[in-house]
């Protein structure tokens, strides 16, 4: 079985290349460049393209059986989505496995859902065999706090008093290579929720076990969020990720009835906690720094 994983050099593609190894696959990666940062495991071929390069998707795509496909948060998500799937469709793969996000028909008025809305709504209208992944926010992006927790002692994340189901990213690079070289799946949706509503001040409470000193929720302040994160992303970016957040406050992001049971029974295991992932980022921390941790 051969597969072309998109994404790969990213936090979940690269998780998602070392699931389908696993599992015995054939797996190339579609990146845009080789470097340091393209370093992938024996075995995996790896090509150079572009996804808003059609020419150069399509090579990649010739002689795949499958099609994993991953975008990143960009200005032209949608029209990557589009051009990856539509040359799946033209050289006829026999499954595509799309990275969604949760709740993605609710929150139409945040850029990069609408663009995911607008792929699942291609791969549910023609022909080719998919499934669906919904993720809802990861763990892992709060490993981009390391400076604020360490530093400032505040988890600056706006994730409201009633919360959301973060998910580990290795619980979904698990379900997507379940997905793509198991039975059962093709035509099928499955929300990846993790197993309890993580809010912004149980989340400071989280990290001030994990770290060993007191950490504070900075609150809901939206505006003074996004200019913040304009020093460091793109205002356009900022702005959407402040949408998104936006609505998670105003409609809720929190799973679904049956939804960690059924990501549960899709992996064999259950997901993955926020607090046991919380330790093991302050356990490496604390390797790489340990004069700065036991002074907090």
């Amino acid at each position: 079985m051969k597969i072309l994983v998109t994404g790969g050099t990213g936090n979940v593609g690269s998780q998602v290349v070392k699931e389908l190894q696993k599992r015995g696959a054939s797996v190339r990666a579609l990146v845009r460049k080789k470097g340091p940062a393209t370093q992938f495991p024996e075995g995996v071929e790896v090509v150079v393209g572009d996804l808003l390069d059609p020419v150069s998707v399509q090579a990649a795509l010739q002689g795949m059986d499958k099609l994993y496909l991953l975008n990143g948060v960009v200005a032209d998500e949608l029209t990557q989505g589009l051009i990856a799937y539509a040359l799946a469709k033209r050289l006829k793969l026999r499954h595509v496995v799309y990275h969604s996000v949760f709740r993605v028909e609710q929150f139409k008025d945040v850029a990069h859902f609408a663009s995911k809305f607008a792929i699942e709504s291609a791969l549910r209208q023609f022909e080719v065999p998919f499934t669906i992944i919904r993720p809802n926010y990861f763990m892992q992006n709060d490993l981009g706090l390391k400076e604020a927790l360490i530093g400032s002692g505040i988890y600056p994340i706006p994730l409201g008093p009633t919360g959301i189901s973060v998910v580990d990213i290795r619980d979904i690079a698990e379900a997507a290579a379940i997905a793509l070289t198991g039975e059962g799946h093709q035509d099928k949706t499955y929300n990846l929720n993790g197993p309890a509503i993580l809010g912004g001040a149980r989340a400071a409470a989280i990290w001030s076990e994990a770290l060993k000193k007191e950490i504070h929720y900075t609150g809901e302040a939206l505006d003074e969020w996004e200019q913040q994160t304009r020093q460091n992303a793109p205002s356009w970016m900022a702005f959407d990720l402040r949408m998104m957040f936006q609505g998670y406050l105003e409609r809720g992001f929190a799973a679904e009835k049956g939804d960690v049971e059924t990501l549960t029974n899709l992996l064999g295991h259950a997901p993955r906690r926020y607090e046991d992932f919380a330790q093991e980022a302050a356990a490496k921390w604390r390797a790489k720094q340990p004069e700065v941790l036991s002074a907090a």
